[in-house]
């Protein structure tokens, strides 16, 4: 298969790409330019990121013991079409199979070897010796090139996903060049605040420091917290939780935590007002301000209670609003009303998670868009069957997300999503560029804090698990 490799193709890059393969990397790199990226014709697109996925999968199959283990189950040799990649994403819960007993009771040799079994690279350099919590593991993995990179556990357990720094490195650079995509261009000599913890190695925190990187000024970043954020207090709450549940936790047990928990939701709630009024003293100053939905509507009555009026921001300023809202007492209309307190700065939204590194920014019409080295897959609700315009309904198809992310070097990047979504299957965007879009009206299969339930393609958590020694 010839394939033309246009000029925006061969910009230099400071990054190193050695790590992914020929296809994946050519693919990867179009998101330095996403005028000319977000511009790309679907078909003309597809034929090269089929290529790039069976090239992908050739390499990986042999360095990841869990993809090969479900390769050969289902039988699959090559990538032939995008149903083939179907059984080979991961469910989304594969990153947190392992026994949270291995934490519990530091048995941090078996833990690396779960990881190996989800790894491209080897993990066997790790020093382990005197380990002393999962905080210090981490540390230890990171020490030996393993950027490992924890999720926030609102299931109980933390997921851990395995990157090389090249992987980090591509990631900020596709921060980089499409956060801001189409409304502006990061550049850097904005205050950054970010409405969490700026230290730890949780994912939330590297998206912290990627946008400080991006848009901050030296010594112009403002977190809400200064310690770091630690995986082993994840999950100790998690512990202390299912003893909650279960009936098992003693009375002492619950007043200390209820304690814990109280002492730190009212310092966060002072480290909250505080960043508020710095915010609102630096309003007619070009900002960058990540913050959850509820957070900007504390920051406008905050403004209220100061006499400041609606719309007094300087008009470059960069909003990037998110988070969910589940079990939160906010108004119906929270997105409008957080619009309407900021005024005509610059807003900007992406579609994406943790595991996924090449986040698809929205556009004017508020439709996210599919950088050229991702492949969106829309699946039946039970994540084994590829949706095609034969389920639609006007033009578009309801179902799950799942994904190959070519990007990763460290780990396979394709994955079955808990996310339910709307694709947009028309050639062309209300925008104008080319489609297919997801539709801004992501939800979840499942409740946050219980988990989803994948049929079974993909799933071989009970592989992974089996692995471990008794």
């Amino acid at each position: 298969m010839e394939i033309q490799v246009d000029k925006h193709e061969k910009e230099n890059s400071s990054v190193d790409t050695s790590g992914l393969t020929p296809l994946c990397n050519r693919l990867v790199d179009m998101s330095h330019d996403p005028d000319y990226a977000f511009n790309l014709p679907a078909p003309e697109l597809q034929s090269m990121r089929l290529a790039a996925a069976q090239e992908l999968f050739a390499v990986r199959r042999e360095q990841i013991a869990a993809l090969r283990k479900r390769a050969d189950e289902a039988g699959i040799q090559r990538i032939e079409s995008f149903d083939d990649l179907v059984p080979l994403l991961f469910a989304h819960t594969i990153y947190k199979s392992y026994p949270q007993e291995l934490i519990e009771k530091g048995r941090w040799g078996p833990l690396l070897k779960w990881l190996q079994t989800l790894s491209a690279t080897d993990v066997s350099n790790v020093d382990l010796k005197d380990v002393r919590d999962v905080d210090d593991w981490i540390e230890r993995l990171w020490a030996a090139g393993h950027a490992v990179l924890c999720t926030s556990g609102s299931s109980g357990k933390v997921s851990f996903l395995n990157h090389t720094m090249k992987d980090r490195a591509r990631k900020t650079r596709h921060m980089k060049y499409t956060l801001g995509w189409p409304f502006t261009k990061a550049n850097p000599g904005r205050a950054v605040f970010w409405l969490g913890p700026m230290k730890g190695r949780n994912s939330a925190v590297e998206m912290g420091i990627t946008n400080e990187e991006n848009w901050g000024s030296p010594g112009g970043t403002y977190a809400l917290d200064e310690q770091p954020l630690l995986i082993s207090e994840v999950s100790a709450t998690a512990a202390m939780r299912r003893k909650l549940a279960d009936g098992t936790a003693l009375p002492d047990e619950i007043e200390a935590f209820e304690r814990k928990q109280k002492d730190k939701a009212d310092a966060a709630a002072d480290e909250l007002l505080r960043l508020a009024d710095k915010i609102l003293d630096m309003r007619h100053q070009p900002m960058f301000i990540f913050g959850l939905w509820a957070q900007h509507l504390m920051i406008r009555d905050r403004a209220r209670e100061r006499g400041i009026p609606d719309g007094d921001f300087h008009p470059d300023t960069v909003l990037f609003p998110g988070g969910g809202i589940k079990g939160l007492n906010i108004p119906a209309d929270y997105r409008e009303q957080v619009s309407a307190f900021y005024g005509p700065v610059i807003q900007v939204g992406v579609y994406g998670m943790t595991e996924m590194a090449q986040l698809m920014p929205r556009c004017e019409a508020k439709h996210y868009h599919v950088p050229p080295g991702l492949i969106l897959l829309m699946l039946d609700g039970t994540g084994q069957r590829l949706l095609t315009e034969k389920d639609a309904v006007d033009g578009k198809i309801t179902g799950r997300v799942g994904f190959l992310d070519l990007l990763y070097e460290g780990r396979w990047g394709g994955l079955i999503t808990g996310d339910k979504a709307t694709m947009d299957l028309g050639h062309t965007c209300p925008c104008g560029r080319p489609g297919p879009t997801l539709l801004d009206t992501v939800s979840r299969y499942a409740p946050v804090g219980e988990e989803d339930h994948i049929g079974c393609a993909g799933t071989i958590d009970a592989y992974v698990r089996g692995g471990l020694p008794a």
